[in-house]
């Protein structure tokens, strides 16, 4: 038997906010050597300590748009101003040269996703959802005031966001429900190292 490297996985992180995506995406960037974070295109300035193709890709706003025009977008997005937007190219570039790819995105950018994949067949394959949420309003509510970066009226505006994002949980592959940081980890790996098994992603060739 000969194996061959196992075909990489595009994986979207979502979560309601304060779910705490986030953190989980850093432990997994962190404990899986080939796992790498997908790199966003915006128009707005770099911050202090920010590097061109680390952090983002910064382009001029009319470089943005000529890009948006080509179809070179898998999803993009305005926010206070600024454009947002991730390349199939930047997806495409990793995953052929054997990388798995981690996206972190919100509810409503998991839902462009997933329907945009579905005219991009190399990476509708790729793809595996995973949605992680605590299990109540009043857990994500005791996150976001023991995080303290927020007021009271914004944690409010977030708890009031994520009743309407937690109903989303039925349109992605995996649901994972939130404990302790270790667990949420563990498990996240499980569902990954699952998927590597799957017999439609198998790379092996039997000598029989």
């Amino acid at each position: 038997m000969k194996n061959k490297k196992a075909n990489p996985l595009l994986i979207l992180m979502s979560a309601p906010s304060g779910g705490g995506k986030t953190t989980l995406c850093r432990q997994l960037l962190r404990a899986r050597r080939n796992l790498v974070r997908a790199v966003t295109c915006t128009t707005r300035p770099p911050r202090k300590g920010e590097k061109n193709g680390v952090d983002y890709y910064f382009l001029r706003a009319e470089d943005f748009l000529r890009r948006v025009q080509a179809g070179n977008f898998l999803e993009h997005a305005t926010v206070y101003g600024n454009s947002y937007g991730l390349l199939k190219s930047e997806l495409l570039g990793k995953l052929r040269a054997g990388k798995d790819v981690l996206l972190n995105v919100d509810v409503q950018g998991a839902a462009t996703i997933r329907q945009a994949v579905q005219h991009e067949p190399e990476l509708k394959n790729a793809l595996i959802t995973i949605f992680l949420t605590p299990t109540s309003l009043a857990e994500i509510e005791r996150r976001l005031k023991r995080r303290g970066a927020d007021s009271p009226e914004v944690i409010r505006k977030r708890v009031t966001a994520a009743r309407q994002e937690i109903v989303q949980w039925k349109n992605f592959d995996y649901l994972l429900i939130s404990g302790s940081k270790q667990e949420d980890l563990r498990l996240a790996l499980a569902i990954i190292e699952a998927e590597k098994m799957r017999v439609g992603r198998a790379a092996v060739d039997f000598d029989f």
